[in-house]
C-alpha cells in the first residue's frame, strides 16, 4: 500500500514538473519573439499596470474624503467624470497594446485560419462577458459608483455574475488575449498574461474592500429598522 502511494506521490511530481517545464519553455519561446525594451511594448505594460492602480486610489480617496463629489457638485457627476477619464485610459492602453503588436515579429504557428477563427470566439466571449456584465451594473455600477456612496440594494448575482466572479475583468482579458491570437502576436500574448496577472492583484485588492462597503449598509439598514 505504502509503495503505491510513493509511486502516485511520484508520478504526480513528475507531471508536475514536467507541466512547470512545458510553461518555461513555452515561455522561453515567446520571450524569442518580444523586444520588451522596444518603446510601445514598454507603454503597453505601464498602462495596464497604471490603469487600475489609478481607478482603485482616486475611488478609494474618494470613498475616504468624498472631495471628489462635493468639487463635482454631486455623487453621480463625479462618478461619471471617473468613468470617463477610466474609458479613455482603457482606449489608450489598447492603443499601445496594438501597436506593440504591430512593431514585433509574427509567430508562423500561429499565423493560421483556425487560430486566427480561435481569437474571434475568444474575442467574441470576452465582448458578451464585458457587455452583459456593463447592462447589469450600470455605468455606476460599473464605474466604482459604490465607492462614491452610489450603492444598489444588493450586490448584483445575474448573469453573467451567476457564472464568473469578476466577469468584467476577464472579459477584457479575453479580449486582448482573442486580439493577440489573431495577430499571431507573442507580444500580445505575454502582454496579456500581464494583464491577467494586474487584474487578478486588482480582485485580491478590490473584493474586500467592496464586501465590506455592502457589510456596513446593510448594518445601516438592520440599524434602521
Amino acid at each position: 500500500m505504502l509503495s503505491c502511494v510513493c509511486t502516485a506521490g511520484f508520478d504526480l511530481l513528475s507531471w508536475c514538473r514536467g507541466l512547470w517545464w512545458a510553461d518555461l519553455c513555452v515561455m522561453t519561446r515567446l520571450l524569442g519573439y518580444v523586444d520588451p525594451s522596444e518603446p510601445c511594448f514598454v507603454a503597453a505594460v505601464l498602462a495596464i499596470v497604471f490603469n487600475p492602480l489609478f481607478w482603485n486610489v482616486v475611488a478609494r480617496w474618494e470613498q475616504r474624503t468624498r472631495k471628489l463629489s462635493r468639487a463635482l457638485g454631486s455623487p453621480h457627476v463625479a462618478c461619471y467624470a471617473l468613468g470617463g477619464v477610466i474609458l479613455a485610459l482603457n482606449a489608450l492602453r489598447s492603443h499601445w497594446f496594438t501597436q506593440a503588436m504591430r512593431n514585433q515579429p509574427r509567430m508562423d504557428s500561429l499565423d493560421t485560419p483556425t487560430a486566427y477563427q480561435a481569437g474571434l470566439v475568444l474575442l467574441g466571449a470576452g465582448s458578451v462577458l464585458v457587455l452583459s456584465s456593463f447592462s447589469a451594473l450600470g455605468f455606476t455600477g460599473t464605474f466604482l459608483g459604490d465607492y462614491f456612496g452610489i450603492l444598489k440594494e444588493a450586490r448584483v448575482t445575474t448573469f453573467p455574475f451567476n457564472i464568473l466572479d469578476n466577469p468584467m475583468y476577464w472579459g477584457s482579458t479575453a479580449n486582448y488575449l482573442g486580439w493577440a491570437v489573431m495577430h499571431a502576436s507573442p507580444a500580445g500574448l505575454l502582454l496579456t498574461g500581464v494583464v491577467a496577472i494586474v487584474y487578478t492583484a486588482a480582485t485580491l485588492y478590490e473584493e474586500p474592500f467592496t464586501a465590506e462597503i455592502y457589510r456596513q449598509k446593510a448594518s445601516q439598514s438592520r440599524k434602521s429598522h
